[in-house]
């Protein structure tokens, strides 16, 4: 197949279901498991001010998403159809990205199947139409992953350098993944000679720290403190005595009990003040405080911790996705329950074998990358939603073990055939 008629046909695999579903859940998807990039994008949008109130900046959440939605609100307005044409216009980005990839690396078929495995992921279909930031991280971690194995193959350091400008806007959708660009820069440098090495490592990293130093100082001088986020309270709610207990019995780190004594948040602050209460914090010293209790936690529990870890590990890699589980239609709830699980088993086992049978140097990007969304996840926390921006990994894996049972098919085929041949 041309890549031409392979991307025609990954456009509409990618935007066809989508569209589907964002007609059926048009009416909540600005109302149910919105992220809160969104009142960010509400707030810059109409009061110039990036955080939850009028004139008071804040840096309570990575601004990659945010930024995405203010784009579409300022000219469509707050509206499901705008935001919803809008991520499925990412989506199938993101899908024809794959099949960029898997082109690069065998052929527009393989690209066309790893493509069609990313973007037709059943938990994906769903999620990329609500107000989830997991959307543009997927897709701006394709971009990387395109071009960390241009310059791999290549051996460039302009592309090095384009490597670490996408590893930098990475970091801007997802602060866990701050020591990516050193990961990635090591990949990069992998096969050059040292003198050059060094030269794309640094580019890596340095394109990386150029696009989110911007984003640190701003919050230095709006909000008082160099972060990428302030919301260390996250960190803590995935790192506390009660975590544990909470995820075991169902619940998210939401649930956790409050840390006694502690000032509100900045959104519960947002909210007292909107409520007629006037509530001002510090996110700074928010920030710190709950820093110190994760390092203190993680000191003095350790054990605590590494069960927190195992925890964290199944939770990511699980085929069973626990969020949402009572949300949407009937239909809906038996896919979660039964279509996704048998999907990503299938995925796993086609993923493993192609680990055999793909390039060596995508498998060891891919286990790169995926080992460090796994250890991101051991220090934080583990869900599906964190995993389903790293899966097309999974599935250009998947699309070779596919590509060479296809290939052993064919080739007994025409053993058969010529046998028969020779016989008569």
């Amino acid at each position: 197949m041309r890549r031409p008629t392979a991307a025609v046909v990954v456009v509409v695999a990618a935007a066809l279901p989508r569209l589907l579903v964002l007609a059926r859940e048009r009416d909540t998807i600005l109302e149910h498991f919105v992220d809160k990039s969104d009142r960010f994008a509400t707030t810059l949008v109409d009061h110039g001010t990036f955080g939850f109130l009028a004139g008071v900046p804040s840096a309570y959440t990575q601004p990659l998403y945010g930024w995405f939605l203010a784009a579409i609100y300022l000219p469509f307005g707050r509206s499901w159809l705008a935001v919803g044409i809008a991520q499925v216009v990412v989506a199938v980005a993101t899908a024809l990205v794959v099949l960029e990839i898997g082109s690069r690396l065998r052929s527009p078929g393989v690209g066309l199947v790893a493509a069609l495995i990313t973007t037709l992921h059943p938990y994906v279909v769903w999620h990329d139409v609500h107000l989830n930031r997991e959307l543009p991280d997927g897709f701006v971690l394709t971009v990387l992953t395109l071009c960390a194995l241009a310059a791999y193959e290549r051996r460039s350091l302009p592309l090095a350098a384009a490597t670490g400008v996408a590893a930098g806007l990475a970091i801007l959708g997802n602060a866990r993944i701050v020591l990516l660009p050193l990961v990635v820069g090591i990949y990069v440098a992998w096969r050059m000679r040292l003198g050059q090495a060094l030269t794309a490592v640094a580019l890596v990293v340095g394109a990386a720290a150029l696009v989110v130093i911007p984003w640190v100082v701003r919050n230095e001088v709006q909000v008082g403190c160099y972060a990428i986020t302030t919301d260390a309270r996250a960190l803590w709610k995935a790192n506390n005595a009660n975590t544990r207990a909470v995820l075991d019995r169902g619940g998210w780190i939401d649930d956790v009990p409050a840390l006694p004594g502690a000032p509100p948040w900045p959104e519960l602050a947002a909210d007292l003040t909107l409520a007629g209460k006037p509530t001002t914090v510090d996110e700074c010293a928010q920030m710190r405080l709950y820093r110190r209790e994760v390092l203190d936690f993680w000191r003095e529990h350790p054990g605590e911790k590494a069960r927190l870890a195992a925890q964290a590990t199944r939770m990511l890699w699980s085929p069973f996705p626990r969020e949402s589980d009572g949300s949407g239609s009937g239909t809906a709830r038996l896919a979660r329950r039964t279509i996704e699980p048998a999907f990503v088993i299938a995925l796993y086992v086609l993923a493993l074998v192609g680990v055999f049978v793909a390039p060596p140097h995508f498998v060891g990007l891919a286990a790169l990358l995926l080992a460090y969304n796994t250890l991101a996840a051991m220090v934080f926390a583990g869900s599906v939603r964190y995993r389903a921006p790293w899966d097309f990994l999974l599935a250009l894996l998947a699309a070779f073990a596919l590509a060479s049972a296809w290939e052993r098919v064919r080739r007994r085929r025409h053993y058969v055939g010529a046998g028969t041949s020779a016989r008569t």
